[in-house]
């Protein structure tokens, strides 16, 4: 096994399984968002306003392209990083990819409980929120499916939960 990419949007618990998942499989685990904030010791949202969404996709890409290079590692990527420049192309080619599919309502639930953590959603309403991700989810999920596996993510509230959905990821990627 040399690299598995876990791509989907915000909230599909991207980070929650890849720790888990890495630490089954006994491989190194890299969160993208937080590979980047400690390269330029600045938080994604410093860096965006710093070098515009432009800047920070650059950025982004090229620090894919870094960790796509390690070895026996799960590369946990941000929710747009599939959808810039040739990412989706490179990590399919790179290694497995699995698309963390969660259901608008797990995603809204999620988000909300995070909110102030990601400048994004901020300052949405709940049904600010939930519009945004629906419309987002629909705008993304073509890149998303692009991806070589599929696996649900609406179950990942417990460890029992994470550690069947890393049960099922196995049995998707055939590693005993």
């Amino acid at each position: 096994m040399e690299r598995i990419f876990l791509i989907g949007f915000m909230g599909a618990g991207k980070t929650t399984l890849g720790r888990y998942l890495a630490s089954e499989l006994g491989v190194s685990f890299c969160d993208l968002d937080i590979f980047i904030e400690q390269r330029f010791r600045k938080s994604v949202s410093d860096i965006f306003a710093q070098h515009g969404e432009t800047g920070f996709r650059e950025i982004e890409r090229n620090m894919l392209h870094e960790v796509g290079e390690f070895e026996d590692v799960v590369i946990a990527c941000g929710g747009s990083t599939p959808l810039f420049f040739d990412n989706m192309d490179y990590m399919l080619a790179r290694g497995e990819t699995i698309y963390l599919n969660a259901s608008v309502d797990t995603l809204v639930r999620r988000l909300k409980e995070a909110r102030s953590k990601r400048p994004l959603i901020a300052q949405k309403s709940d049904e600010e929120l939930e519009l945004f991700v629906k419309s987002e989810i629909k705008r993304r999920e073509p890149g998303y499916l692009r991806a070589k596996h599929i696996c649900s993510a609406d179950s990942l509230e417990s460890i029992d939960q994470i550690s069947d959905t890393v049960k099922e990821v196995k049995r998707l990627l055939e590693i005993e």
